[in-house]
């Protein structure tokens, strides 16, 4: 560990206010994909603990679920269950694992060049736009693929509006540490708007036990599993650049430098590879985190070391789960319009930041096809192999974007010089 490291006692407090941060997100991706929100805690915590071995102690960020994965994940466990769902997770970390190794030997210079934003932005604005109809069928009191109603529409709008409401206002309005949480907020006040309504079942976390071992799910060999969830998780990986930027313009160190962003990545895919062996949600550095150094001016890395310690704690804690799994289905719906949205515009911001026209023939033929074969549906299959949504989308967009020929060669080295500059700044 480094000198900026320093593990004392006094940093539990600390640490404990980062974890409650990140916990609204943490625990709604298990909670939206049907996944267990004590073994995301727990892997969360011990992924953390894993990246901070990697890195050696030199980065102040805390990973945890992923949105980037929500789609996949909820396909996945409705096809091939969660046990075949976590051996594509396993994979798409091995994937973090292998790009590591790739910027070891050859840089960061080489991702630019085979992932640029007329590939990344699509793709993730696919993730958003393909999870919308879920989003309302959640928010409207149904099921996520609409086929049953689970409570009366004016009574689930009731609830998705007012949770909507709140976690927007607070975003927009909310002071220094209180921005930063508007999903836990949100979902605080649709919690409590539902009550009066009868919607809340406390049965299953009054027969929970206090002290539980995590649901841990083991997973099984998929090979369709893979296919489908790797390809999604290029996005991800790239946006992993972004998150070191962050957190480097917020202490003023050069992660890029040391421990190296090689290092920030294999710690990201081991975190990943690690959480899906036991059944959790792909792992990913959290903004929310970063926010709040910024706004603490905390910047020793073994608060996170506290926070993933509390995270594993509280895993162990059965009525936690159960009490998260009493959340009714309009509370999730009405967080979700935003998230998956906000999910949308992030890719559009990709997009826009690229500065690209993209009515030159090229690009608006990737970008095209990416929207129109992920959001549309197109599947492409060979006997038990199939490719569709996300994956397929991410793969067009690799494909096209390496075979299609690119007249405007001096323009793109200019981009990638810019790419580059930006990431010494």
């Amino acid at each position: 560990m480094n000198d900026s490291y320093q593990f004392r006692p006094s940093g539990a407090l600390l640490g404990a206010q980062m974890l409650f941060v990140a916990f609204g997100a943490l625990v709604l991706v298990p909670l939206l994909t049907g996944l267990n929100p004590n073994v995301a805690l727990f892997t969360a915590g011990a992924g953390t603990l894993l990246f901070q071995l990697i890195t050696k102690g030199k980065v102040p960020i805390f990973l945890a679920s992923s949105f980037a994965f929500i789609a996949p994940i909820i396909y996945g466990v409705q096809t091939w269950g969660i046990a075949g769902t976590m051996c594509g997770l396993m994979a798409a970390g091995f994937l973090y694992i292998i790009l590591s190794l790739l910027i070891r030997w050859r840089g960061s210079g080489f991702l630019h060049k085979l992932l640029p934003p007329i590939v990344t932005g699509p793709v993730i604005m696919v993730i958003g736009l393909i999870l919308a109809p879920v989003a309302v069928n959640m928010a409207m009191g149904k099921t996520g693929d609409g086929a049953t109603a689970i409570i009366p529409e004016q009574q689930a709008l009731i609830i998705s509006m007012t949770t909507l409401a709140v976690t927007v206002l607070v975003m927009i309005m909310g002071k220094k540490l209180l921005r930063l949480i508007p999903i836990l907020c949100g979902i605080f006040a649709g919690y409590l708007v539902a009550i009066p309504f009868g919607l809340i079942d406390y049965s299953a976390a009054s027969e929970a036990a206090w002290l539980a071992m995590p649901a841990f799910t083991l997973p099984e060999w998929n090979l369709k599993a893979i296919i489908f969830i790797v390809p999604i998780a290029i996005a991800p990986a790239i946006e992993h650049f972004g998150d070191i930027i962050a957190i480097r313009s917020v202490t003023g160190k050069d992660y890029f430098e040391d421990p190296g962003v090689h290092r920030t990545m294999l710690g990201d895919g081991v975190a990943t590879s690690f959480a899906a062996m036991l059944g959790g949600p792909p792992n990913t550095t959290y903004s929310e985190v970063t926010g709040a150094v910024a706004i603490l001016k905390i910047f020793n890395p073994a608060i996170m070391t506290w926070a993933a310690i509390i995270a594993i704690m509280i895993s162990f804690i059965g009525k936690t789960g159960a009490l998260l799994q009493s959340i009714p289905t309009p509370v999730m719906g009405g967080v979700m319009l935003l998230l998956f949205g906000a999910i949308m515009v992030v890719g559009l911001n990709t997009l826009v930041k690229g500065g690209k026209d993209l009515s030159d023939p090229r690009r608006l033929t990737i970008v095209a096809l990416i929207l129109v074969f992920g959001i549309g549906g197109m599947c492409f299959s060979a006997g038990e192999f199939a490719i569709e949504g996300i994956g397929l989308a991410a793969v067009t967009g690799v494909t096209l974007n390496l075979i299609i020929p690119n007249k405007n060669k001096e323009e793109e080295s200019v981009h990638t010089d810019t790419q580059k500059q930006s990431e010494k700044n």
